[in-house]
C-alpha cells in the first residue's frame, strides 16, 4: 500500500517535471498545465509577499537611521556652535578641553555605551619649556679653566 502511495507520487512528481508525458492524452495535459499554472501563481504570490514585507522592513530600518541622523546632525551643530563660541571668548588655547566639555555636556562621555562617532581635531603638542642652565655638565675628563682676576 505504501509502496503503491510512493510510486503514484514518483509518476505524479515526474510528469509535473516535464518527464514522461509521452503517455499523456490532450485532456491529462491541459490539466497538468492548469495544476502547474496554479503552483506557478501560488509561488509567486508568495515571492511576492516576501519581497514586500523586506521592502517594509528595510523602509522602516531607513527611517530610523534618517531619524537618527538628523539627531546626531542636531549634536554635531551644536558642538560646533559651543566651540566657536569658546574659541572667541578663550582663543585657540584649551582646545582639547572645550571639546572635552563640550562632549561630556551633550551626553556623549567615554562612559556611556554609544555609537555615536567622536571627530578629534590633531594640533601640535606644546614645547616643554625645560631649563637649561648655561653651564652643563660634560661627560669624561674635563679641565676646567678659570678666569684670573
Amino acid at each position: 500500500m505504501l509502496r503503491q502511495q510512493l510510486q503514484n507520487l514518483q509518476e505524479i512528481h515526474r510528469k509535473m517535471m516535464g518527464e514522461e508525458l509521452s503517455g499523456l492524452s490532450i485532456k491529462d495535459l491541459q490539466y497538468l498545465e492548469s495544476q502547474l499554472e496554479t503552483s506557478l501563481r501560488s509561488v509567486r504570490m508568495k515571492k511576492d509577499q516576501i519581497l514586500m514585507d523586506e521592502i517594509q522592513e528595510l523602509n522602516r530600518k531607513g527611517n530610523l537611521i534618517h531619524q537618527e541622523n538628523i539627531e546626531l546632525y542636531k549634536k554635531v551643530n551644536l558642538i560646533c556652535h559651543e566651540n566657536q563660541e569658546f574659541y572667541k571668548v578663550y582663543g585657540t588655547r584649551d582646545v582639547n578641553r572645550a571639546n572635552r566639555n563640550s562632549l561630556l555636556a551633550n551626553g556623549l562621555g567615554m562612559g556611556e555605551e554609544s555609537r555615536v562617532p567622536v571627530y578629534l581635531q590633531l594640533s601640535q603638542p606644546k614645547q616643554p619649556n625645560y631649563y637649561t642652565p648655561a653651564r652643563t655638565a660634560k661627560l669624561g675628563y674635563n679641565f676646567l679653566h678659570t678666569a684670573s682676576t
